[in-house]
C-alpha cells in the first residue's frame, strides 16, 4: 500500500493534464493565444491548456499527437495524428499547417507551445533539399544501430525545418511560451522533442562526428544539412518546464518521508 502511494504521487506529479494546468494558473495574456501541441501528450496538454485559458481566448491551433492519442475535438483546434518513432507525411502536412499558422502571427499575437515526448518523430518538416525518405531512412539507421537520444536528436535537428529552435523564428514578431513536458533525464530543453523552440546546444562537428561513429549511409542533401548551423539564440520564446523526472522524483520523496521512509 505504502509503494502504491508513492508511485501514485508521483505520476499525478507529471500527468500533461495537471502539469499544464498548474503552469499556467494566474497566468494573463494580452494578446489572442494560438496553440500548438506537439507530442505523444499533445491532446492532453492541449485539452487542459483549451480549458485553462477558455475559448474565448484561444483564436486557433494545431495538435499534432501519436495515432490512436487524440480524445475528440477541442474547441477550435485542428487536431492530426501521425507516425511514431518514424515520421510519416501526415506529420509532415500538420507540422506545414502549423508553420503556415505560425507565419501568419503578428505583434497582437501570443503563441503557446505544447511540447512533450515524442515530438521529434510526429514534428516534422524536411530542410534544404532533405525528404521525408531522407530523414525516416536517417531514423531506421540510428534507432538499429543502439544511437541514444540525444545523438538521434541531434542529427534530427539538423534535417528539419521545425527542429533545434527553427519554428520559433516564424512565429516572431508573436511573444511565445514553450511549455515543456520533460521525457529525458537531466531535462535538456533543446533535445525534448528536438527543441523546436529552444536554442540548440548542439554543433555540426557534434553531428557529423555522430554520422561517422554509426558509419551512417547520407545523401548528399542530409550531409549538407549537417554542415549548417541551427539558431544559438532566440529571443521570442519562453521556456517553462514542467512535469520533469526531476518532479516525479521529488513527489516520490515527499510522500516516502512522510511515511517514513529515508529517500535516497
Amino acid at each position: 500500500e505504502d509503494a502504491l502511494q508513492i508511485m501514485r504521487a508521483a505520476f499525478d506529479a507529471v500527468l500533461p493534464d495537471a502539469a499544464v494546468r498548474r503552469t499556467l494558473s494566474g497566468r494573463q495574456f494580452d494578446h489572442p493565444v494560438t496553440l500548438f501541441a506537439i507530442g505523444k501528450a499533445g491532446w492532453r496538454m492541449a485539452r487542459a491548456a483549451y480549458d485553462a485559458l477558455g475559448a474565448a481566448q484561444v483564436r486557433q491551433g494545431v495538435v499534432i499527437t501519436k495515432y490512436q492519442h487524440s480524445e475528440g475535438p477541442i474547441g477550435n483546434l485542428e487536431i492530426y495524428e501521425a507516425a511514431h518513432p518514424v515520421p510519416d507525411e501526415n506529420g509532415v502536412a500538420a507540422a506545414r499547417r502549423a508553420m503556415d499558422m505560425a507565419q501568419s502571427l503578428t505583434s497582437a499575437d501570443t503563441a503557446i507551445l505544447l511540447i512533450s515526448g515524442g515530438g521529434s518523430a510526429l514534428f516534422e518538416c524536411p530542410y534544404a533539399g532533405v525528404t521525408l525518405s531522407d530523414i525516416a531512412d536517417i531514423t531506421r539507421q540510428l534507432l538499429a544501430c543502439g544511437a541514444d537520444i540525444v545523438e538521434i536528436n541531434c542529427l534530427r535537428k539538423r534535417l528539419s525545418a521545425v527542429k533545434g529552435g527553427r519554428f520559433a523564428q516564424p512565429c516572431a514578431p508573436a511573444k511565445g511560451y514553450a511549455i515543456v513536458l520533460s521525457d529525458i533525464v537531466g531535462d535538456p530543453l533543446d533535445m525534448i522533442a528536438s527543441g523546436p523552440a529552444y536554442p540548440d546546444s548542439s554543433t555540426c562537428e557534434q553531428a557529423l562526428a555522430i554520422a561517422e561513429k554509426y558509419q551512417l549511409s547520407l545523401s548528399p542533401a542530409a550531409m549538407e544539412c549537417l554542415r549548417q548551423e541551427t539558431p544559438k539564440r532566440l529571443d521570442n520564446v519562453e521556456t517553462i518546464l514542467t512535469g520533469s523526472v526531476r518532479e516525479l522524483c521529488g513527489a516520490a520523496a515527499d510522500v516516502c518521508r512522510r511515511l517514513g521512509y529515508k529517500p535516497l
